[in-house]
């Protein structure tokens, strides 16, 4: 007998035909209706019972949470809310779910709030709302990989464990083998870290940009995708501590170039998405309508989700220089009125995520990039401009969200580059190989990162960043 997934038998107009499905019962009413799902998509497949002939130890058995292997025929359905639904023939139970203990669980069929999700993030994904959001998740992912195919970039795997420290900021997680109970200790006391594993300090990394900067100068364009990790203690629900970043560097690109990339490629998985995960889509929407009806007015998205990503993809990006958005910020009413938490005074101060949403959702009513950023508040690898106090920088700001991806055109030049890290302290002898490549055919080079959690919260609306990766890692948490 053909087996096939939930989602095939439902978009299937083969009446008439016998199939094998196999999934998890949502719910069994009547002691006849089954509502199958298999986690293929939204829907579940309604298995019709012929109760009669079927043994009573089998049908005791078909409980919320159950596996069960389901053969019969497809038919057209009779009754309302699905167009097909499946004759049973047999019945296999392939993993019991008790009652009494579904109940303590967040399968029993009613609503729960997300915290309580969280505590069950281990069946979260078997909820409607969680099935949702990471089918999107991997449809994004695969639209990734496959945009920059496309366009010619070749996948870098960059490494997870690091010497270096690509922002300057510290907040790194240390990676160590020693005894912690009785580390080794050099004569003046501090850890010995070169009877370490890797014989220095290591940390996990907190991005890939520096590696793939390298490899770019070798292969033209490149991107990494994968894991990073910050330990900034940022309890907030737009924080992680564990997050997927997609980092692209592409050789002979100036930041202009840099900023139509980041516009094309955002606009290119968006695309993909509205296209393969409509059901997911119409699903998250009509979810977000429904909670924000408990909210007052002025916190409610301005619009609801596909027409939130209609806008962005119809949009082109507008383009703004720090100096002007700073203008902007410091003759707004919610500036002047002191509406802000952050009130913006004067020329370098570092942009919040309230005034980055504040330019895009109240302002100009778009997508923003923002670019030409104080060199005092962006990293040592940025291109100095020639007026020496800004850096080649460009934020894009996104509603609902703020700053969705970051990037800059990168310091070529070998002297200006060695008297920046010299100037903020970072060790010349740590990043010798990437010095190096400034001396080996340098050129103008650029690149971005986009936290990929963050892409997720805008296109599926959900409002807390923990919800849009299965095991979320943040700050007194590391749970299953």
């Amino acid at each position: 007998m053909i087996i096939k997934k939930v989602v095939e038998l439902i978009e299937s107009d083969q009446v008439l035909q016998d199939y094998k499905v196999n999934g998890w019962v949502r719910a069994f009413r009547s002691n006849r209706f089954i509502a199958l799902n298999d986690g293929s998509c939204l829907e579940n497949l309604q298995c019709v019972v012929d109760f009669e002939n079927t043994d009573d130890e089998v049908l005791k058995k078909i409980t919320t949470g159950a596996a069960i292997s389901v053969s019969g025929t497809l038919k057209e359905s009779e009754g309302k809310g699905q167009s097909v639904e499946l004759e049973v023939k047999s019945i296999d139970i392939l993993g019991e779910a008790h009652p009494e203990d579904v109940k303590k669980t967040i399968l029993q069929p009613k609503k729960h709030s997300f915290e309580k999700l969280r505590e069950q993030a281990h069946l979260r994904v078997r909820t409607n709302t969680f099935g949702a959001v990471m089918r999107m998740r991997s449809k994004l992912s695969f639209a990734v990989h496959q945009y920059f195919n496309d366009n010619g970039f070749y996948y870098v795997n960059t490494p997870i464990v690091t010497g270096s420290d690509a922002e300057g900021a510290g907040e790194m997680f240390k990676v160590t083998n020693l005894d912690l109970k009785n580390p080794p200790k050099t004569e003046d006391g501090e850890i010995d870290f070169s009877q370490d594993f890797f014989g220095k300090e290591t940390n996990l990394t907190v991005s890939g940009q520096l590696e793939a900067e390298t490899y770019a100068l070798g292969l033209g364009k490149v991107y990494t995708f994968g894991p990073t990790f910050r330990a900034e203690n940022s309890n907030t629900t737009r924080h992680l501590a564990e997050f997927w970043m997609i980092e692209p560097e592409v050789a002979f690109c100036d930041l202009e170039g840099n900023i139509d990339l980041a516009e094309d490629f955002i606009q290119y998985v968006l695309k993909y998405i509205t296209e393969h995960c409509k059901s997911d889509l119409e699903f998250l929407e009509n979810r977000l309508l429904e909670e924000e009806k408990s909210k007052p007015e002025k916190d409610r998205s301005p619009m609801p989700l596909r027409e939130k990503i209609d806008f962005v993809l119809k949009n082109n990006f507008k383009r703004v220089s720090y100096t002007e958005a700073i203008d902007i910020l410091r003759n707004s009413k919610p500036n002047k009125k002191k509406k802000f938490n952050y009130i913006i005074e004067e020329w370098g101060a570092d942009l919040q995520s309230e005034h980055e949403r504040y330019l895009v959702e109240k302002h100009f009513g778009c997508p923003v990039v923002i670019y030409d950023y104080p060199a005092d508040i962006k990293a040592f690898y940025m291109r100095l401009n020639d007026d020496g106090k800004t850096v080649r920088a460009m934020d894009v700001l996104f509603p609902g969200i703020g700053e969705i991806a970051g990037g800059s055109q990168r310091e070529e030049r070998y002297d200006v580059l060695l008297s920046k890290m010299r100037e903020i302290g970072i060790d010349e002898k740590e990043l010798w190989w990437y010095l190096d490549t400034r001396k080996f055919g340098t050129c103008v080079h650029s690149g971005f990162g986009l936290g990929f959690e963050r892409l997720v919260l805008f296109a599926t609306g959900m409002s807390n960043i923990r919800d849009v990766i299965p095991y979320p890692r943040s700050p007194q948490n590391a749970e299953f």
